[in-house]
């Protein structure tokens, strides 16, 4: 059980709240940014201070999971990290991983926070609800930091090797082992970081619809995500995969005209609906007869570094199927895999230089009522503060008609905001 007070607050809070939160050993904030979308609950959730948790490799994940949440019936928020694909199909990472993060990570916590517009929600487990009045104060007084310094990241491959691995990804698919996969590159350093000032700063440059940051003991997550994973809305799952980019430009009618070419970029839209047909795969699996389909498609969204297009995919989940069987279907996301979905992993393994651990997995929360709300973890910066080990991966859907050196360009133009946060 759970007490629940409610707050009056300010928009200062948002920049308080995640302040303070982090101060604890385990540390979820999620920030719509006043998004105008679809589907959102809360335009902010922090939760913090872990009353019970589960940290897992991905044998057994999604077993483990089910059973934490079918036995918690509470909050719990986490992460799946990319290699619980490992968990899902007859597949293995061996490549480098700087970072090592845990494959699984959630936690049920005794402090929550949900913010909608003017009203904090505040919901504390019963063990903790005579701190309420000493937390608000020190809320209150928190004192916030900027982030001065300077992180020169470098590349794990060179251009010249970029070029020549989405040539080899070309010729798997001339020989119609798969149609289209997402390939990513690796940029990082070895440096010491002050996480939240920069997650805080990432925020203020991207502003995105599911910013999150995160903290897991000495790991952490600084997550500028534009794009929604999964969502659980009672018997609705919706799903809406991002695929197709295009910069932005100052002058309003040159970004218009960027826009509208996005649009209509066979290429770009080929790219798009190829996962949509993936998503509604996925879906199927768990859905009702019938009841997959696509609520847009190709949708041209715009953010504050590049413009989209994104689709809408929803289903309505067969009685008797549970939340975390619906994850397990449909996971890892086909946007940051590809299509066969299976084949394209494979291939992934085999031509990218770094496991991907919690890059293009996902962050989120389970409802004691059994929905859920998870991103997908791109445009993010990862540290390791016990090895002062900082990394941000970048990727692109590489097809037939890609040009290889406009792929890197596009990576490289994701990569801005990141590079720009650490300074």
């Amino acid at each position: 059980m759970r007490t629940v007070r409610t707050i009056t607050v300010d928009l200062q809070i948002k920049q308080l709240l995640p302040a303070w939160g982090s101060r604890f050993r385990e540390c979820i904030w999620l920030d719509s940014n006043n998004f105008d979308q679809s589907y959102s609950s809360f335009d902010a959730i922090l939760a913090v201070d872990a009353f019970t948790q589960i940290v897992t490799g991905a044998d057994g994940a999604f077993d483990r999971l089910d059973e934490y949440v079918t036995h918690t019936q509470d909050w719990l928020f986490g992460y799946l990290s990319y290699d619980l694909k490992n968990d899902v199909e007859d597949l293995q990472s061996n490549n480098h991983d700087g970072l090592e993060f845990p494959d699984l990570f959630f936690f049920q916590p005794r402090k929550l926070f949900l913010l909608r517009g003017d009203v904090l929600e505040i919901r504390y487990l019963q063990s903790a609800d005579d701190e309420f009045d000493t937390d608000w104060a020190d809320i209150q007084s928190v004192k916030l930091t900027d982030w001065t310094g300077q992180v020169d990241v470098k590349a794990r491959i060179s251009p010249d090797d970029y070029l020549s691995r989405v040539s080899q990804m070309q010729e798997h698919i001339s020989r119609g082992d798969i149609y289209e996969a997402n390939f990513c590159m690796e940029f990082y350093a070895h440096a010491q970081i002050d996480p939240l000032p920069v997650y805080q700063k990432l925020n203020d440059i991207s502003q995105p619809p599911f910013a999150c940051f995160l903290k897991s003991d000495h790991h952490f997550a600084m997550c500028a995500s534009p794009e929604r994973y999964l969502r659980k809305q009672g018997d609705k799952i919706i799903s809406q995969p991002i695929k197709g980019t295009a910069r932005r430009s100052e002058d309003p009618q040159t970004d218009a005209q960027i826009k509208s070419g996005l649009t209509q970029s066979l290429k770009e839209r080929t790219e798009n609906i190829m996962i949509t047909d993936l998503v509604r795969n996925d879906l199927s699996r768990t859905a009702s007869r019938g009841s997959v389909r696509v609520e847009e498609l190709c949708g041209a969204y715009t953010f504050r570094q590049v413009h989209h297009l994104i689709s809408t995919i929803v289903s309505t989940v067969k009685p008797g199927i549970r939340p975390v069987e619906v994850l397990r279907t449909t996971f890892p996301m086909g946007s940051m895999t590809g299509a066969p979905k299976v084949s394209a992993m494979q291939i992934i393994e085999k031509l990218e230089a770094t496991k991907r651990g919690l890059y293009s997995g996902s962050i989120g929360y389970f409802t004691p009522a059994g929905d859920f709300d998870f991103n997908v973890v791109i445009r993010s910066i990862l540290y390791n503060a016990k090895k002062r080990y900082v990394s941000l991966s970048v990727g692109s859907a590489i097809t037939s008609a890609s040009v290889a050196g406009r792929e890197f360009d596009e990576c490289l133009l994701k990569s801005r905001a990141m590079v720009r946060a650490l300074g």
